[in-house]
């Protein structure tokens, strides 16, 4: 299994230690181990609201903390920089940590940091997050390009070029068209879901689904209850929690070596699981429709977690992954099919972006 996505790198500043089996963590090695998974992307996430100096500076802190942990843990996993790489990982007994880069602020607007942050080991670049940015306009704001920003359009030409897989997940819906249109190279929505199943505007309408396959891309199916279902912290308390939750854990952030708030934020952990959350059912839902009409070699996972405030319910961490192929084996898929969504779709689509660059080169 390989997953598109997941916000590890955030919580290495936290403190986290992966060589640990962490009760609070959605993802850790041995959790990794326990899963069947064969690797994961690290996101380099970097808010919307740091000033681009600093963003710069946080990712580079991020990237090399991902080093680092690698590093201490020999046994459990290796870098990889290709679908290559990761074959002999996997063949060593290593799971695989890719990198990616989630908002494109920390390369300022300068193509020379793009490229330093590709050779750093970063094969994806999500172009925003929760804010409009010198590349593009986001889901969550959208108002000041139209689509793609001057610069944005050589960045995508530069992603091309440089094998870089070029992520539209939070990208506003004409930011979406614009790099579809633009872009040589198939794109990705790394941790989406379908709108017609839940109409949060970070999903993908079946436009979009169906024309991201056409063009030989690929959607990872994200496990955040809020993308899964509509019916997610709908009622007034389940809301406010959720608010709660949001200033627990920044306190948390603020301060991760304080004891009194890492257990507040333990403590708030434990609450939010008390709350119904889609499951496994509601993931697999997002799965059948995604391959409806982008495509059965055009979908995956990108979990998110350790980026989401809450898992899905039967998913708490990613040692339970078997529960969804369990669910869709139910539904009929093969285990072929399985193998190619739980996975191969992700390398496979890589693949082909590496390959388009080699093509122009």
């Amino acid at each position: 299994m390989y997953d598109s996505h997941v916000d590890t790198p955030s919580q290495l500043m936290r403190l986290r230690n992966l060589g640990v089996d962490n009760p609070y963590a959605h993802v850790d090695f041995p959790k990794l181990r326990r899963g069947g998974v064969d690797g994961s992307f690290f996101a380099l996430y970097t808010p919307a609201e740091m000033a681009p100096d600093a963003a710069t500076r946080y990712a580079l802190q991020m990237l090399s903390a991902v080093y680092d942990a690698v590093d201490e843990n020999p046994d459990y996993a290796a870098l990889a920089f290709s679908p290559a790489e990761a074959a002999r990982n996997k063949a060593d007994g290593l799971l695989s940590v890719f990198m990616g880069m989630e908002n494109a602020s920390p390369i300022q607007e300068s193509l020379s940091l793009l490229r330093t942050f590709y050779r750093l080991g970063a094969s994806y670049v999500t172009l925003t997050h929760n804010g409009d940015n010198a590349v593009a306009d986001c889901a969550a704001e959208g108002r000041k390009w139209g689509g793609l920003s001057p610069f944005g359009r050589q960045v995508v030409a530069e992603m091309n070029a440089l094998g870089m897989m070029i992520d539209l997940s939070h990208a506003s819906d004409k930011t979406f068209w614009d790099c579809l249109a633009l872009s040589k190279a198939p794109v990705v929505a790394t941790h989406s879901c379908c709108r017609s199943l839940c109409g949060h505007r970070r999903n993908l309408t079946d436009e979009m689904l169906q024309a991201l396959g056409e063009k030989g891309g690929y959607v990872g199916i994200n496990f955040c209850p809020a993308f899964l279902s509509d019916a997610f912290a709908a009622s007034p308390e389940d809301s406010a929690l959720m608010d709660e939750a949001e200033r627990v854990e920044a306190a948390f952030i603020a301060d991760p070596a304080s004891r009194e708030k890492t257990e507040a934020w333990h403590r708030m952990q434990d609450r939010l699981l008390q709350m119904w959350r889609p499951g496994v059912k509601e993931i697999v839902d997002h799965i059948d429709h995604a391959v409806r009409w982008a495509g059965l070699d055009h979908v995956g996972i990108g979990t998110d977690f350790d980026g989401i405030l809450v898992p899905p319910q039967g998913l708490e961490d990613v040692s339970k992954m078997d529960c969804l192929w369990e669910e869709m084996r139910r539904r009929g898929y093969s285990e072929e099919q399985i193998e190619r969504i739980s996975g191969g779709n992700l390398m496979a689509v890589f693949d082909r972006v590496i390959k388009s660059s080699e093509l122009d080169s």
